[in-house]
Protein backbone atom coordinates (compact mmCIF):
# COMPACT_ATOMS: atom_id res chain seq x y z
CA UNK A 1 0.00 0.00 0.00
CA UNK A 2 1.41 3.68 -1.03
CA UNK A 3 2.08 5.87 1.92
CA UNK A 4 0.03 8.86 1.75
CA UNK A 5 1.86 12.31 1.19
CA UNK A 6 3.25 14.51 3.98
CA UNK A 7 0.56 17.12 5.10
CA UNK A 8 2.83 19.95 3.48
CA UNK A 9 5.41 20.00 0.86
CA UNK A 10 7.46 23.28 0.53
CA UNK A 11 8.08 25.82 -2.38
CA UNK A 12 11.37 27.83 -2.53
CA UNK A 13 10.26 30.91 -4.30
CA UNK A 14 11.75 34.06 -5.79
CA UNK A 15 10.46 37.27 -4.70
CA UNK A 16 9.02 37.67 -8.09
CA UNK A 17 7.28 34.81 -7.83
CA UNK A 18 5.64 35.13 -4.62
CA UNK A 19 5.11 38.83 -5.50
CA UNK A 20 3.21 37.33 -8.94
CA UNK A 21 1.32 34.77 -6.31
CA UNK A 22 -0.20 37.15 -4.21
CA UNK A 23 -0.99 39.82 -6.81
CA UNK A 24 -3.21 37.60 -9.28
CA UNK A 25 -4.00 34.54 -6.90
CA UNK A 26 -1.94 31.96 -9.16
CA UNK A 27 1.34 31.58 -10.49
CA UNK A 28 3.07 29.60 -13.62
CA UNK A 29 6.67 29.46 -11.65
CA UNK A 30 9.93 29.96 -13.05
CA UNK A 31 11.69 29.21 -16.32
CA UNK A 32 12.57 25.87 -15.19
CA UNK A 33 9.03 25.29 -13.65
CA UNK A 34 7.47 25.82 -17.58
CA UNK A 35 10.15 23.92 -19.45
CA UNK A 36 9.51 20.59 -17.69
CA UNK A 37 5.44 21.45 -16.81
CA UNK A 38 5.53 21.04 -13.22
CA UNK A 39 6.32 22.86 -9.78
CA UNK A 40 9.61 21.53 -8.28
CA UNK A 41 8.67 21.31 -4.66
CA UNK A 42 10.54 19.80 -1.49
CA UNK A 43 9.83 17.90 1.82
CA UNK A 44 10.62 19.85 5.02
CA UNK A 45 13.75 17.76 5.17
CA UNK A 46 14.99 18.48 1.56
CA UNK A 47 14.14 22.11 1.48
CA UNK A 48 17.83 23.04 3.21
CA UNK A 49 19.25 20.38 0.61
CA UNK A 50 17.50 22.37 -2.24
CA UNK A 51 18.60 25.71 -1.13
CA UNK A 52 22.38 24.75 -1.02
CA UNK A 53 22.24 23.31 -4.47
CA UNK A 54 19.78 25.69 -6.76
CA UNK A 55 19.64 29.20 -4.55
CA UNK A 56 22.79 29.47 -3.28
CA UNK A 57 23.52 33.29 -3.51
CA UNK A 58 20.43 34.35 -4.32
CA UNK A 59 18.25 36.79 -2.23
CA UNK A 60 14.60 37.65 -1.78
CA UNK A 61 13.68 33.68 -1.37
CA UNK A 62 10.20 33.08 0.35
CA UNK A 63 9.55 29.23 1.66
CA UNK A 64 5.68 28.39 1.10
CA UNK A 65 3.81 25.79 2.80
CA UNK A 66 1.56 24.04 0.81
CA UNK A 67 -1.34 22.32 1.55
CA UNK A 68 -1.17 18.73 -0.30
CA UNK A 69 -4.67 18.03 0.57
CA UNK A 70 -5.17 20.98 -1.95
CA UNK A 71 -3.00 20.05 -4.74
CA UNK A 72 -3.38 16.27 -4.62
CA UNK A 73 -4.71 15.99 -7.88
CA UNK A 74 -1.58 16.85 -9.37
CA UNK A 75 0.79 15.68 -6.71
CA UNK A 76 3.75 13.51 -8.00
CA UNK A 77 6.54 12.43 -6.45
CA UNK A 78 9.67 11.06 -8.50
CA UNK A 79 13.01 10.09 -7.91
CA UNK A 80 15.88 12.74 -8.63
CA UNK A 81 19.03 10.26 -7.87
CA UNK A 82 19.12 6.72 -6.62
CA UNK A 83 17.86 7.43 -3.19
CA UNK A 84 16.05 10.98 -3.31
CA UNK A 85 12.22 11.41 -4.61
CA UNK A 86 10.80 14.92 -4.62
CA UNK A 87 7.61 16.66 -4.91
CA UNK A 88 6.51 17.95 -8.13
CA UNK A 89 3.10 19.50 -9.03
CA UNK A 90 1.83 18.92 -11.84
CA UNK A 91 -1.79 19.73 -11.85
CA UNK A 92 -4.66 17.61 -12.75
CA UNK A 93 -4.28 14.99 -15.27
CA UNK A 94 -0.69 16.59 -15.42
CA UNK A 95 -2.17 19.66 -17.20
CA UNK A 96 0.43 22.02 -15.28
CA UNK A 97 -2.09 23.71 -13.68
CA UNK A 98 -1.17 27.44 -12.27
CA UNK A 99 -0.13 27.04 -8.39
CA UNK A 100 -3.10 28.76 -6.10
CA UNK A 101 -2.35 31.29 -3.76
CA UNK A 102 -5.27 29.38 -1.50
CA UNK A 103 -2.84 26.33 -1.70
CA UNK A 104 0.03 28.31 0.69
CA UNK A 105 -0.95 27.81 3.84
CA UNK A 106 2.07 30.15 5.13
CA UNK A 107 5.02 32.01 3.44
CA UNK A 108 8.60 32.62 5.70
CA UNK A 109 11.41 35.06 4.09
CA UNK A 110 15.03 33.14 3.85
CA UNK A 111 17.94 34.76 4.90
CA UNK A 112 21.38 33.48 4.41
CA UNK A 113 23.95 34.22 6.41
CA UNK A 114 27.10 32.50 7.08
CA UNK A 115 26.80 29.73 4.18
CA UNK A 116 23.38 28.90 5.92
CA UNK A 117 20.07 29.50 5.35
CA UNK A 118 17.08 30.74 8.32
CA UNK A 119 13.56 31.54 7.68
CA UNK A 120 11.95 34.83 9.55
CA UNK A 121 8.13 34.08 9.40
CA UNK A 122 5.87 36.06 7.39
CA UNK A 123 2.39 34.83 6.99
CA UNK A 124 0.23 32.67 7.97
CA UNK A 125 -3.40 31.91 6.24
CA UNK A 126 -5.97 30.66 8.36
CA UNK A 127 -6.69 27.03 7.34
CA UNK A 128 -10.76 27.81 6.93
CA UNK A 129 -9.69 30.53 4.16
CA UNK A 130 -11.04 30.77 0.59
CA UNK A 131 -9.04 33.35 -0.34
Amino acid sequence: MATPPPAFVYRISTGDEWAELQRTGGTLGGDLDRSTGCFHLSDLAQAKMTLKNYFRGQNNLYLLQIDTAKIADGLIYEAADGCNYFPHFYGPDRSFAPLQLSAVVKADKIVQANNNFFAVYLMERPSNSDV
